[in-house]
């Protein structure tokens, strides 16, 4: 069950083969789990090869300490398009990403756009070899 989402979306994403089921999850300040993966600086024109912060990790409370041989990146709350995915690993949050090419064409049609802050995959489930996971791809926005 899709709650709150445009009906263009819920039957586009309802069209979508289950290998490539992408579900638009909430809309909140909620706080990712899981083993993260996030990428921040990233250039807003997306040119390959342009450098970015790329992290993997896991959310800790604010004040939390960090270790000195570690580093932390700071992610101010907002709201987050959060996708969910499953399926053969690395190949499911990489499609997660593809559709993202296609989120964009739905933002158009909703009252949300993209906005300044990192994006974050959450691994939430694997499998002990990491051949399969469920993921999610968070996505920082703001109403338009």
């Amino acid at each position: 069950m899709h709650h709150g989402i445009n009906p263009h979306i819920q039957q586009h994403i309802t069209a979508l083969p289950q290998e490539e089921h992408l579900r638009l999850k909430a809309l909140g300040d909620t706080d990712p789990a899981g083993l993260l993966q996030v990428s921040d600086d990233v250039d807003p024109d997306s040119i390959e090869g342009s450098e970015l912060t790329y992290l993997q990790g896991v959310a800790v409370s604010r004040g939390t300490p960090a270790p000195d041989d570690l580093d932390a990146i700071e992610v101010p709350a907002g709201t987050w398009a959060v996708f969910r995915t499953a399926g053969p690993y690395p190949h499911a949050p990489q499609t997660a990403w593809a559709a993202t090419a296609t989120a964009t064409e739905w933002f158009p049609a909703n009252p949300w756009r993209l906005r300044q802050g990192p994006s974050i995959v959450a691994i939430l489930a694997r499998a002990d070899d990491f051949s399969t996971a469920t993921c999610e791809l968070w996505l920082p926005v703001e109403p338009i």
